[in-house]
């Protein structure tokens, strides 16, 4: 399959939920499990369907105070389709002998499919492949194909297709004391002899939700005739599809799919709409050779080639396929966020963190439109981010640290130790870093794409808020005669507050100030880069006066940024007074130590009393900036930033990190890629196989990890590859490590679409013919030149790099 399928031979039912969420099928609108059809939720099988936006709150009462949470719901299962033969109850898995099972993804078109040959009690053999996707050419259309091939007998066989409101959140486990019922069912009904559908509404957030399905079966390319019978309740509704079959003769059945919610653009009646549309459904053939040429489009553009390893090869481009199965084309006008855990599952209750962070690098220059979808959903919460500040006695913006769908604070008050079995507070909410990642992912969208509607409609208002936000929780220390910032965590959830303490946050958390310092500087630019009459109506509306800029201007300059001895950044003011961990002690005592926080207080010690991380905190500074603008971040803050200051601070937190998130091995990678490029290829292996091999035993069945998933592809372009837009220049500064021999992918850079290609000697650049008719600057350190449409570039790459 030309490095695009992922394959397991044989059932393995400890593995079946891990498969589910790596084998879903999604277009960007929805996403489905690759669960089988024919089974239902249970401690192996968990069916799931999660659409952006879809969204419900419920309390549950725990150690007597209400707990209020939004998820993201399970919405009814569309899946089901079940095979009787002569009568007999229908197939499930541990009722027949399988002789041959094999499930596969095809990555190439985000197909599902499975073929087993199984042995009844009855001794009959039969064989039946499934093949299913969710449409990336209609967004609400969906099909199953399943091709039924009786070995040694001939006989009746009945076909159970069904839409199952049935339903609830039960996919995480250390969720389960939290309600999970989300749906109350409206009604199903039937349209003609072929058509059922179902609607139901979601109990709090009264989103309706409407699928209808067509089913039909078919011998030779002939329809064939069946009985069909008709049982319904309120939340359910099946059609049973009765034919014959023969001996060694293909039968297949085609179950074709239409949903619709009230949050979709022209529609009156979900239910109606969604009943039309699965009647004019084409058939399974013609709608999947659709699916398949609008996913052909999206991998010319998407598709990333290296050399020299086939499996990081299929890796790169099943992470590319579940970004797109999230954020496509569709996604742009779809008013969504990132979930940080996709669309295939319910951990972190499907909500919105700075995991997008990870994403937009690779959608700025391939699907910048997605991109700006995806800041747009950021610019309609920015009343809820104003309100929020304002109730904390802030000015400006505060964006949440979890988002859904209105974007005020869903981070929850109390988690669940699952390794203590107690319930703990939750102070992650203070990670007030998710501002300055909102920032930054607005610039650097500009940067890539020069979208000037966007920056004077609706982003440049969003970072001056965002800098206003800064400035009012900042203030100034004369004794230091620098600006500080307290209350707050930085990315490492290790640490909520100091040891002891009744209050949660941190002072002076390295990282946030430098992002602060950071963003203030152009903050005080930004009005510059406005036409006049924006910048003055915008500076009217927010009613920014010439102090407010000079102030930020001052910030850029004076962020007291704690560092300790020998050029170390500490991650934070008081960080030197922790306590070193004996990490060997922990290591021989547990299997896995990556979440030490559970670990110590189960055992009834606090992790904020020690010098230890979670991920990449300090460090996540030099993943997003290269040496150069860090050097001159320091400088103009009047620190001193060596030439060895990246790879001290590096080496330093590696010491006393535990990688409790991926996410840490992805940052990890991309620093070392220039310090230590053996290293760097090892964490880039842990990060890629990260889900494939859930390494965090058990977690990814419950949503893959996007953020990692989309920081392996931003890895190889910004660290190996050295992309970067720096002044109106897209650079590359390549660090291709050992285990890869080059690198081929496009990018469009302010509507230039180049095909960059590299190896250890020789970065070529190719200016598409199509595309803008402007000319571009690109190229590497000390050799940029001007490329128009049509120009090849070529550029040879020095040996003697450090």
């Amino acid at each position: 399959m030309d490095g695009f399928l992922l394959a397991y031979e044989g059932f393995d039912s400890e593995a079946e939920g891990l498969r589910e969420a790596l084998t879903s099928t999604g277009n960007g609108y929805l996403c489905t499990r690759g669960a089988a059809e024919w089974e239902g939720a249970d401690d192996v099988h968990y069916p799931g369907t999660y659409a952006h936006g879809g969204y419900n709150r419920e309390t549950t009462m725990i150690g007597g105070l209400p707990v209020l949470n939004e998820d993201l719901v399970n919405l009814p299962n569309w899946l089901v389709l079940k095979l009787r033969i002569e009568g007999e109850d229908a197939i499930t898995l541990e009722d027949v002998e399988l002789l041959d099972y094999r499930h596969e993804y095809d990555i190439r078109n985000a197909t599902v499919l499975r073929h087993l040959r199984f042995r009844d009690r009855g001794g009959r053999e039969t064989t039946l492949t499934s093949r299913r996707f969710v449409s990336m050419a209609d967004q609400h259309h969906a099909g199953i194909e399943w091709t039924l091939v009786p070995e040694n007998w001939s006989g009746h066989v009945e076909v159970i297709s069904a839409l199952d409101a049935r339903v609830s959140n039960a996919g995480v486990a250390r969720y389960q004391r939290l309600e999970g019922r989300h749906l109350n069912p409206i009604s199903p009904r039937t349209f003609g002899p072929e058509v059922i559908a179902l609607k139901a509404e979601t109990r709090q957030s009264n989103l309706y939700i409407s699928q209808a399905t067509r089913t039909r079966v078919f011998r030779g390319g002939e329809s064939l005739p069946a009985g069909r019978t008709l049982d319904q309740m309120e939340d359910y509704i099946q059609q049973v599809l009765a034919f014959d079959v023969r001996q060694g003769e293909a039968t297949r059945v085609e179950k074709l799919v239409a949903f619709y919610t009230s949050r979709d653009p022209a529609v009156s009646d979900t239910l109606m709409r969604a009943a039309r549309s699965a009647a004019r459904h084409s058939d399974f053939s013609a709608a999947f050779d659709r699916h398949s040429a609008a996913w052909e489009e999206l991998w010319r553009t998407c598709d990333g080639r290296v050399s020299g390893n086939e499996q990081v090869q299929l890796l790169l481009r099943l992470h590319t396929a579940h970004l797109l199965q999230v954020c496509s084309p569709y996604t742009a006008d779809l008013d969504a966020g990132m979930p940080a855990r996709g669309l295939n599952g319910e951990a972190y209750r499907g909500h919105v963190f700075w995991d997008e962070m990870y994403a937009f690098p690779f959608l700025n220059v391939r699907l910048p439109e997605v991109a700006r979808g995806l800041l747009m959903y950021r610019y309609r919460r920015i009343g809820e981010a104003r309100a929020a500040a304002r109730e904390a006695g802030f000015r400006g913006a505060m964006f949440p640290w979890q988002s859904g769908s209105e974007g005020i604070e869903e981070t929850q008050r109390v988690h669940l130790n699952p390794l203590s079995g107690r319930w703990e507070p939750d102070l992650s909410h203070n990670q007030r870093h998710v501002n300055a990642a909102i920032f930054f992912n607005i610039w650097n969208y500009f940067q890539a794409t020069h979208d000037h509607a966007f920056l004077e409609n609706y982003g440049a208002e969003m970072m001056l808020d965002i800098a206003r936000f800064w400035a009012s929780i900042a203030h100034f220390n004369p004794a230091r005669e620098r600006y500080e910032i307290h209350g707050v965590m930085g990315p490492d959830e290790f640490h909520e507050k100091y040891p002891g303490a009744q209050q949660g946050g941190l002072a002076n958390n390295a990282y946030t100030n430098v992002m602060v310092a950071w963003l203030c500087d152009i903050a005080a630019k930004l009005p510059s880069l406005l036409s006049a009459s924006s910048a003055e109506g915008l500076r009217a509306r927010l009613s920014i006066s010439g102090d407010e800029l000079a102030l930020w201007q001052d910030m850029s300059r004076r962020m007291f940024v704690p560092i300790h001895e020998n050029g170390i950044i500490s991650q934070f003011e008081g960080w030197v007074d922790l306590e070193e961990l004996d990490w060997d002690v922990y290591r021989a005592k547990y299997d896995s130590i990556q979440r030490l926080d559970r670990i110590l207080r189960a055992e009834g010690d606090d992790p904020d009393r020690y010098k230890i991380a979670k991920q990449a905190d300090t460090v996540m500074l030099f993943y997003l900036f290269s040496d150069e603008e860090l050097r001159e971040i320091f400088e103009r803050l009047g620190y001193g930033y060596r030439p060895d200051t990246a790879a001290r601070n590096v080496e330093y937190y590696d010491q006393r990190t535990s990688h409790g998130s991926t996410l840490s091995f992805v940052t990890y990678a991309g620093v070392l890629a220039a310090i230590d490029p053996e290293s760097s290829w090892d964490r880039f292996l842990v990060a890629l196989g990260s889900d494939v091999d859930d390494i965090q035993g058990g977690t990814t069945k419950e949503g893959i990890h996007l953020g990692v998933m989309a920081g392996t592809l931003d890895l190889v372009q910004r660290h190996y590859a050295g992309a970067q837009i720096r002044d109106s220049v897209l650079y590359f500064d390549p660090r291709l490590p050992s285990g890869l021999g080059g690198l081929s992918f496009r990018v469009q850079f302010r509507e230039a679409p180049i095909l960059v290609t590299l190896n250890s000697d020789l970065l070529t650049l190719e200016v598409q013919p199509e595309g803008a008719s402007h000319e571009i600057r690109a190229g590497i350190p000390g050799d940029v030149r001007e490329l128009c449409p049509g120009d090849r570039a070529v550029f040879e790459l020095s040996q003697d790099r450090a």
